[in-house]
């Protein structure tokens, strides 16, 4: 019995410190989030999702010594900086970014300058499913779980409340 009490409590400690590492992560990048909603029409709780997930909530090796909280690769047109760490292949070349900031805007400009895209943007900003959906049909990831893992997130922690207070500030 005291090794199942024990076992029950390592556990739900292990779950306290991970929740409060994505709460931490949605109290400092939430602003970016909804400000880059407001530019670019990407839902907040969509890019907070993915951040959260692309970066293991900031803390991957990525977004550590790259700043690049989405996993995007370098592809053709990249002329910055990168960093090399294995994906789907090894080796695979990434964006660096200087600030996290910048990581953010790239992540908008990223969906909003590729047709692949644009049918997100025939959306409403505040359907976080179907943008979820969408990136995966569109090729963001190769996670056939993807649309799953972020609305898990956005439901788990209300993400979506960030979506519509964005959209009501609009008005």
């Amino acid at each position: 019995m005291k090794k199942c009490l024990l076992i029950l409590f390592l556990f739900s400690s292990i779950l306290a410190v991970a929740q409060n590492k994505t709460e931490s992560y949605i109290s400092k990048y939430s602003s970016a989030a909804i400000a880059e909603m407001e530019m670019y029409g990407i839902p907040a709780s969509i890019t907070l999702a993915q951040g959260i997930l692309e970066s293991g909530n900031g803390e991957s090796r990525l977004a550590i010594q790259g700043n690049n909280h989405f996993g995007i690769k370098c592809h053709d047109n990249w002329n910055g900086k990168t960093i090399i760490a294995d994906d789907d292949e090894k080796r695979e070349c990434f964006r660096k970014y200087r600030k996290i900031a910048e990581s953010y805007r790239d992540h908008s400009l990223f969906l909003t300058e590729r047709e692949r895209y644009a049918s997100l943007f025939l959306l409403s900003p505040t359907n976080y499913k179907a943008w979820a959906k969408g990136l995966k049909e569109a090729g963001y990831a190769t996670n056939p779980m993807y649309p799953t893992l972020l609305i898990n997130l956005i439901e788990k922690y209300d993400l979506d409340r960030l979506d519509k207070w964005s959209a009501q500030q609009k008005k």
